[in-house]
This record gives C-alpha cells, sequence and structure tokens, in this order.
C-alpha cells in the first residue's frame, strides 16, 4: 500500500524514493524491479475469419496486415474458447472461459468486480486506453475499470457518424468508425506519455451489416469469392451431419436466408472484403505513427479478432459453430527488439491466453484465476516449451438467435469432438489431418438417444472400435478439461451447467 494521503505514483516510483530517503521499508521494497518500459498495443477487429488476409489467401487485399505478419509472428493456429463477440472480448480482458465470467451473451454486462488485465497494468504503472467497441452490456458505452482514456460508444455501433462517449461526455462525430477509431489511437500515440502505455484498439469492422468506406466501395465488385464445396446443398454435403445445420441454410445465418434476404452470398463477401481494407488501412496508420515516433522496434504490437466467421462452409455464415472457419482467428505478434520476426508458429494459442502474455511482457504478476497462459515463452524461447494438447469449446444457445444450439468440445491438434445439447440429434468426430474441412463425421449416424444399450457400443458396431476408443477418449478430455475449468460434468450425455 502507498502512504496514507500520498499521490498516485506507482508502486515502483514509492520504493525507489524510500530507499533514496532511507526510509526503514521492506528490503523486498528497495529492491522492487524496475519499473515497466514496453508500450503494449492490441488491436482487435469484429468477426474477422482466419485467412482474411492477403498472406494466407489471395482473395484479400491487405498489404499492412501482411507487413505486419512478415515483420512479425504469424500464428497459425489461434483460437476463441467461445465463437461471440461478447463472450470472447469478456475472455479476453480476464482470461476467463465465458462459464467463469458469466458474460454467456451479448447483452449482460461484464461484472465490474472481476479482474481484468487492463486493470493490472494500470496497478503498475501503465497508462491505459481503451478505443472503439466495448460491445459488453447491450448499450453500455460508460468508461470501464481499468481504462484512464475511454472512447467508445453503445453497442454494436454504428459505420457512420457514430456517437462517441469520450470520458464520459458523449459527442456525434462525422466520419466513418474505422477511421474514427484509428484517429483517436493516433492521437493517443502522439500524446504526451511519462509512462509506458497499453493502447486497446477495438473495432466495429468487420461485422454485419458491413458499410465500407466510400473509398473503398466497388473496389471487390469484380472479385467473386470462391465457394467452398460443403456450400452445396446436397445430401452427400450432409451426410453424418446434425439436422440443424442444413435446417440454418434458410436462416438469418444460413446461405439461403442471408440476413433475412437482404443481401446475397457475392455481396456479402464482397461487403465484408471493403470493410476491411478499413482495417488494414488503420494498422498502416497505427504502424506508420509507431515509426515515425520511433516507438515501433520496441513497441509490443497484438492483432487478432473476437470470432472467426464462416463464408458459406456447411451453408453457414456468421459464427457461434464450432466448425474451423467460427473458432480459428488471425493472431499477429510484432515486437523487433523483443521477437524474432518473420516467423510461422503452429501450437495452439487461444485469445483467452492474450492477458497473461501482456502481462508477462510488462512484468505483471498473472494472476492465478486465469485461466490462459502466456504464449511468450512460444516467441523467445530457441526451443518450443511444452504447450497445449488440447482446448475446451462452449457456446450457450441463445432466444435472439435459437438455430444455434448449445455447444460442449474438445479440439486437439488432430481430432474435434462435438457435443450438442438440447437437440436430439447427432454429435460429431473429425479427423482434421485427414479431413481439414470437416466433411466426413466419424460418428456417422450415431444420434444421440437411442433404445437400449449404451452409446459408445453403438458406436461400436456401427462406426468400428477405433472410432469408439477414440469417441471415449475425447469425451474423457472433456469432462476432465470441464472440471479443470469449474465447469464440473453431470451424469453421462447431460449438460454439464456452469457453477456458480
Amino acid at each position: 500500500m502507498k502512504p496514507r494521503g500520498a499521490p498516485a505514483l506507482g508502486w515502483a516510483a514509492w520504493a525507489a524514493v524510500a530507499c533514496a530517503l532511507g526510509l526503514n521499508v521492506r528490503a523486498a521494497v528497495c529492491a522492487a524491479e524496475a519499473p515497466p518500459h514496453r508500450n503494449l498495443i492490441l488491436i482487435l477487429t469484429d468477426d474477422q475469419r482466419f485467412d482474411a488476409l492477403g498472406a494466407l489467401n489471395p482473395f484479400f487485399t491487405t498489404p499492412n496486415l501482411d507487413a505486419l505478419a512478415a515483420a512479425g509472428v504469424l500464428f497459425e493456429n489461434a483460437f476463441v474458447t467461445t465463437s461471440l463477440c461478447s463472450p470472447s472480448r469478456a475472455s479476453i480482458l480476464t482470461g476467463l472461459y465465458a462459464h467463469r465470467h458469466r458474460v454467456l451473451d451479448n447483452t449482460t454486462p461484464l461484472d465490474r468486480g472481476l479482474t481484468t488485465f487492463p486493470l493490472l497494468l494500470q496497478q503498475r504503472g501503465y497508462e491505459t486506453a481503451f478505443i472503439g467497441k466495448w460491445h459488453m452490456g447491450g448499450a453500455e458505452d460508460s468508461p470501464q475499470p481499468g481504462f484512464e482514456r475511454w472512447v467508445s460508444f453503445r453497442g454494436q455501433g454504428v459505420y457512420r457518424d457514430p456517437t462517441f462517449n469520450i470520458d464520459g461526455e458523449r459527442l456525434k462525430l462525422t466520419g466513418h468508425t474505422t477511421d474514427l477509431i484509428t484517429d483517436s489511437a493516433v492521437e493517443f500515440l502522439r500524446g504526451r506519455h511519462e509512462r509506458p502505455f497499453f493502447l486497446y484498439v477495438s473495432h466495429k469492422a468487420v461485422h454485419a451489416p458491413f458499410e465500407p468506406a466510400e473509398r473503398h466501395e466497388g473496389l471487390y465488385a469484380e472479385r467473386p469469392y470462391p465457394r467452398p464445396d460443403s456450400m452445396t446443398d446436397t445430401d452427400e454435403n450432409y451426410k453424418g451431419k446434425p439436422a440443424w445445420v442444413r435446417a440454418q441454410r434458410g436462416s438469418w445465418h444460413g446461405v439461403d436466408g442471408m440476413y433475412n434476404g437482404s443481401t446475397t452470398f457475392d455481396q456479402f463477401v464482397q461487403d465484408y472484403a471493403e470493410c476491411l481494407l478499413g482495417i488494414d488501412e488503420s494498422v498502416g496508420r497505427i504502424v506508420g505513427t509507431l515509426r515515425e515516433l520511433g516507438l515501433l522496434e520496441s513497441t509490443l504490437i497484438v492483432f487478432t479478432s473476437d470470432n472467426g466467421f464462416l463464408f458459406g462452409e456447411h451453408g453457414l455464415i456468421d459464427k457461434r459453430t464450432m466448425y474451423e472457419a467460427s473458432i480459428r482467428v488471425p493472431l499477429i505478434v510484432h515486437c523487433p527488439e523483443l521477437v524474432a520476426g518473420g516467423r510461422r508458429l503452429r501450437p495452439m494459442v487461444l485469445t483467452l491466453d492474450l492477458g497473461p502474455t501482456l502481462l508477462e511482457v510488462a512484468g505483471v504478476a498473472i494472476p492465478e484465476s486465469m485461466q490462459g497462459r502466456s504464449f511468450l515463452p512460444l516467441l523467445t524461447e530457441p526451443a518450443a516449451p511444452a504447450w497445449r494438447e488440447a482446448f475446451l469449446y462452449e457456446y450457450f444457445w441463445e432466444r435472439a438467435f435459437p438455430q444455434t444450439p448449445t455447444v460442449l468440445g474438445v479440439r486437439t491438434d488432430r481430432y474435434k469432438f462435438m457435443q450438442y445439447h438440447g437437440v436430439w440429434d447427432r454429435y460429431e468426430l473429425y479427423d482434421l489431418e485427414a479431413d481439414p474441412m470437416e466433411m466426413n463425421n466419424l460418428l456417422g449416424d450415431v444420434r444421440i438417444l437411442h433404445e437400449g444399450g449404451s452409446l459408445d457400443s453403438l458406436i461400436a458396431r456401427t462406426a468400428g472400435e477405433p472410432v469408439r476408443e477414440l469417441f471415449l477418449d475425447l469425451n474423457d478430455r472433456l469432462k476432465a478439461l470441464l472440471a479443470e475449468t469449474g465447469c464440473a460434468p453431470e451424469p453421462t450425455w447431460s449438460l454439464p451447467w456452469p457453477a456458480r
């Protein structure tokens, strides 16, 4: 604790003053670690699928993101643990699974009593700023704990002429929201910083309904997106799939429904890609500003998204499901002074790991309560350390979008197992090495509910003993992960509701 009535200096500053004056303080205080010096920037996009980068998909034009990835580290297997905006954003801030932070939908506010990594950075002496989309708590836009500078808007916001809450005062601005967020970020960077800073740039783009800046409209008009093989409505494509997947084709989140028929698939992709051009320019402006200020080499930049996005895979758009395009996100880390660039890494990292990683870079102790882990060793150690072999995925049914049931699943570096709750249908099990497009459900036509016998014996009879063994192994892993993360399972095949 700082002395009663003293000004709000950082702890390390008080240690230095006390030691200089020869005050009777603990030796540990006098030996306090040096004050933090690494500036940190987290850039978060909304609904950006993992391959929406020119470096990974030639359909997209993203020169600034490609340059950042080329000079930094691109994680090829980055995932979210809940593919939905608010739960994912809450997991990034807290390092907790959704069933622990309790933001299970897009309207529940984040408990202000929860520990977040920006709050810990602020307590350590960082100057902290949040600029952009908060999107936890419905219309909530008021300043949140852990941030000294606050520029945000209500809910999803709008793409043009938004009203921003700037440090508690609302002001209507003119322009495209992506540009205005970037303007505020650049203004913050150019400000006078007597302490290291953490800047969180949280974009609205590329969330639907997509509205690109006028300068970008029509730039993809002559570039049709190649449709995935699984998009075709055939019995073969849906063989082994739960019935709800095919039924969703005509819904808001299906390729035959497309936001209540308000757009076509080609227009949907075109608008998305043109919105992404604004994001790419934003990254270019932030990088250019850092370069101009002489901070580019020393500042740690992390670029990622709150969830992936389906582009017609299995006849779906949007997120929520556990299919690869829904749960995988882009992740780029850039800091030449700390991390050797020009690399691509394959270990499975989670957005749950972002907070612990940034805390470790800043020299701040990672709370034991955080369920993510720092991936800094993957970036800095010559020999790859032992890493995660599997992770838990969870999505909880929403009344507003009832097309997708509750999903609990486990993904390893090779296999994926998905359980669905609240529907009478089949589970899904995929060998991602042999079947990266998730077309061949190894469980076949085995349904959850059946008459007589156990489910595993039924699998053995219909799919074979090797699949039965794989199913049992992954089911055990899922139950273990649920227990380890504080979501203790109930009897087999029933939903393990989160413990409060």
